[in-house]
């Protein structure tokens, strides 16, 4: 049985970074990007829409853009959206505006360049049909003594009302983040969009909360975000 969304979230003191597509309880589909940050400079930024229809992860201070840090996290591609936790995001766009299926555009992909942690990359498609699919990509580093890239891929067809599929980026402690489980299903028994990121935002850690996007991809760019610093 799917596990509570803030329980999951709750359970992991240091879920990194995440995507989630579900449904809420009024049967209203919804996604979400959240991310969470140990550092100075990873808790300074911010989830900032742009003139082009994006929603970018950008700095709050006077810093250079950095590529692991600094990424459109929300696109629209292929007449889909894309969504995920780095400059992937754009990639996988870009190739289904290309004419690319879902499963082609997350191919080939690879973890963050981020030793000693290896973050794994994780990207979801999703079609902005009231039932139409969902693709959730996961590029993650196979075992300590095996560089190579899994390349994990699951499709999600029709889900009912109060139910989703989540993914995040770690599990463990903030010292010594381990990369997260491939995905945990999860139920989303809030009434609309506005109780699901008041509920999300509350399970995250308060130390390093960061922001959080909710939003219906056939609706997107229109958003509901939250900041530490609102």
């Amino acid at each position: 049985m799917p596990i509570d969304l803030a329980e999951a979230l709750a359970a992991h003191p240091y879920p990194g970074r995440g995507v989630l597509r579900c449904r809420t309880a009024d049967g209203a589909s919804a996604a979400a990007y959240f991310l969470t940050g140990r550092s100075p400079a990873s808790r300074a930024r911010a989830l900032r829409p742009g003139p082009d229809g994006t929603l970018a992860v950008a700095p709050t201070d006077v810093r250079a853009h950095d590529d692991l840090r600094h990424y459109p996290a929300v696109r629209r591609g292929g007449g889909r959206v894309v969504y995920g936790n780095g400059e992937q995001v754009a990639t996988v766009a870009d190739r289904l505006d290309a004419g690319l299926s879902p499963l082609e555009a997350l191919d080939g992909l690879d973890y963050e360049p981020d030793p000693p942690v290896f973050t794994p990359r994780l990207t979801v498609v999703a079609d902005v049909r009231p039932d139409g699919p969902t693709w959730f990509g996961a590029a993650r580093r196979g075992s300590a003594a095996r560089t190579a890239t899994d390349r994990l891929f699951l499709r999600l067809d029709a889900l009912p009302p109060g139910e989703g599929v989540l993914l995040t980026t770690y599990r463990g402690a903030p010292s010594a983040p381990a990369t997260g489980a491939p995905y945990l299903e999860v139920s989303t028994p809030y009434p609309d969009a506005a109780a699901l990121l008041d509920r999300l935002w509350s399970a995250l850690p308060p130390a390093y909360r960061v922001a959080a996007a909710v939003f219906d991809p056939a609706a997107f760019p229109e958003v509901l975000l939250r900041h530490a610093a609102d």
